[in-house]
Parts: C-alpha cells; structure tokens; sequence
C-alpha cells in the first residue's frame, strides 16, 4: 500500500469499530441463549427425578443459596411457559419433550450466532491487517 489515505484509515477504524460492536452484541446474544438452553436442561433433569421420587419430594429453590423441602402432590402434571406470558398444562413426559426440542432449537441458533461472530471475527482481522499494513506504509512514507 502506498500512501495511505487518510479518509480509507478513517474508514477502516470505523468499520473495524461497527464490527467490534456487532460482535459484542452477538456474544450476549449466544450467551443468553446458552443460559436458557442450560436452564431447559436442569429442568429436563428435575422433570425426570420429580418422577422417579417415592413420595413427590424436591429441593425448590428460593433464591440467595436457601431452598426448602416441597411436596408435588401430582408430579405428573406440570404447567409449562410457552412464551408470551402463556402457559399450558402437560403431562411429565411431554413437559420433557417440549423442553428437549426447546433446548436442541437453542442448540441450533447458538450455533448460526457462532458462525456469525467467526464471519465477524475474519472482517475483523482482515480490516485490522489492512489498517496495520496501512500505517506501516505510512511510517515508511514518513521515514524517507
């Protein structure tokens, strides 16, 4: 690169920035996502061991570290949040059906986001090496 254009090196920090950022806010979004696929997944396991238990049992947690002791009376019915402030009565085994497709379409956009963030992540890099190679030719420049 000759000498470098002082609007292209502006232009290339500002896209390098607008990346930066889009790539900040996919990462929270992967994160979220992440969280609530992890969540579908402890509530597969507590479906699955609220069936299993002799007398209906569990651990609810309250929050702050305390949880108390609660008895289900029907473990094999729950109600189950489809979205939209909406919830639905379902039995044990469709609640864990429901959240295993709930956590594998999680599963699937975590990894579109993933993909996203590494297209990112190369513009990124390419833009970096321009701008790099750009002040180096610039210094040069200077250095004559």
């Amino acid at each position: 690169m000759s000498e470098a254009d002082p609007r292209e090196l502006q232009s290339l920090q500002y896209y390098l920035n607008e990346y930066g950022q889009q790539a900040e806010i996919f990462t929270r979004q992967l994160e979220m996502l992440e969280q609530q696929r992890v969540e579908s997944m402890a509530a597969i396991e507590t479906l699955q061991a609220l069936k299993s238990t002799q007398d209906g049992t569990v651990l609810l947690p309250l929050g702050g570290g305390v949880s108390v002791q609660v008895r289900v009376p029907d473990p094999e019915h729950v109600l189950v949040a489809i979205g939209a402030d909406v919830t639905v009565g379902q039995d044990n085994a469709g609640a864990v059906s429901y959240l295993e497709d709930r956590a594998r379409e999680l599963e699937a956009s975590e990894k579109k986001i993933s993909g996203t963030i590494e297209n990112i992540q190369a513009q990124m890099n390419d833009i970096a090496a321009r701008l790099d190679a750009a002040y180096r030719a610039q210094q040069q420049a200077q250095g004559r």
